[in-house]
């Protein structure tokens, strides 16, 4: 094992642990909540699960993301050039220009729920994950080299 075996683990179990909170939330929590509780508990219940993952996302898997996917890339040689480039390059921008749009899709819906917009918020939340399943259908594509 590696140095860089462990900044990629901390790069994908980041990444695991965002996008199953946005599964869980979306295919367990929701679901439950508005079976289970009143109108009034389930806003505050949502209010608070959204607060505790936005918490997340600026505290813990930003910085991991960033942090870890800078070093790879520079570990892996690649320059702002090498990104036009077939193959590795193209695979990486795109995943680089869709986690953008995710994050400001993640962004968005916070302040819509935040501001009593439950459609445009509903809209912005499937946008965010079916941008980071994209991602990591991006990542998967990379080639090892």
């Amino acid at each position: 094992m590696t140095w860089w075996s462990v900044v990629r683990f901390l790069h994908v179990v980041s990444a695991a642990l965002w996008v199953g909170g946005q599964l869980t939330v979306s295919l367990v929590v929701l679901p439950l909540a508005r079976r289970l509780l009143d109108a009034e508990r389930r806003a505050a219940v949502l209010r608070a699960v959204g607060k505790r993952f936005g918490l997340f996302t600026i505290a813990v898997f930003l910085p991991v993301q960033i942090t870890t996917g800078v070093a790879i890339a520079a570990h892996k040689g690649v320059t702002w050039e090498s990104l036009a480039e077939p193959g590795y390059g193209r695979i990486l921008a795109a995943k680089l220009g869709l986690f953008c749009a995710v994050m400001v899709a993640a962004a968005l819906h916070g302040w819509a729920s935040g501001t009593g917009r439950p459609g445009t918020a509903r809209v912005l939340a499937v946008a965010s994950l079916v941008g980071s399943l994209g991602i990591v259908l991006l990542a998967t594509a990379l080639p090892a080299t």
